[in-house]
């Protein structure tokens, strides 16, 4: 792996653990809901303008148009918000049938319980993080693997590990099959910016949806999603 790609990686770790600096002086801290939002939209800017400078000088494979033009950029990331969206509805459907585990996800809920306390931290879901991950874990880490082994691998191994960082070991086929398709965008288009759109979009959607409804809304859609799983797998 490329040092760069290291540096980048280890950005991303320190970013994710950046929290454990300041935990010693949390009882000090008044307000320490309004001060962990800020913290880590800081701390996801800061990482995100490293990884940036770090990889300054591939950032032509990030702006310059002039191998794909932006109708096809655009296209690709439309087809891939698609094929996400079929990955993810048939990696649920994998879950509920064979190991009986429920729809909805309690990182995606807890994600979505700090953006109704503090809109700011949407950013973080749709911007923020979606930049900082395809970086790390598509043109770092899946970028490297695909060199030394074959895509289907490179892919699984690395969605993987995209998905144990979410920390939503439950469901770890939804992320993985998610992982794998940006991953299938990047090698499609050789541009890390379409996934990197795809994957916006795709948060962006997940938060107005689930800011649209209310907590009690949201409990009853999983439920009548349930309900459809049962009846597709012929339960009573």
């Amino acid at each position: 792996m490329p040092r760069k790609y290291i540096y980048l990686i280890i950005t991303y770790v320190a970013m994710q653990s950046s929290g454990l600096l300041v935990q010693p002086f949390m009882p000090l801290i008044e307000n320490q809901d309004v001060f962990i939002v800020a913290w880590s939209v800081m701390t996801f800017a800061v990482a995100l303008v490293i990884c940036l400078i770090i990889l300054r000088h591939e950032m032509k494979d990030f702006f310059q148009l002039r191998e794909k033009k932006i109708g096809s950029i655009i296209l690709w990331s439309f087809l891939g918000i698609i094929l996400v969206m079929i990955s993810q509805y048939t990696a649920i459907i994998i879950e509920q049938v064979v190991f009986g585990i429920k729809p909805g996800s309690k990182n995606t809920m807890d994600l979505m319980n700090v953006a109704r306390q503090a809109p700011i931290f949407i950013v973080i879901i749709s911007v923020l993080g979606p930049i900082l991950e395809e970086l790390v874990f598509r043109k770092a880490i899946f970028g490297s693997l695909y060199k030394r082994m074959n895509f289907f691998f490179a892919a699984l191994l690395s969605g993987v590990i995209f998905a144990a960082v979410h920390m939503d070991f439950e469901h770890i086929l939804t992320y993985t099959a998610i992982g794998m398709v940006f991953a299938f965008l990047y090698v499609e288009t050789k541009r890390i910016i379409v996934p990197i759109i795809a994957h916006m979009a795709i948060n962006t959607f997940a938060v107005i949806g689930q800011l649209s409804m209310d907590p009690e809304e949201i409990e009853r859609q999983m439920e009548k999603m349930e309900q459809l799983m049962m009846i597709l797998i012929g339960g009573q």
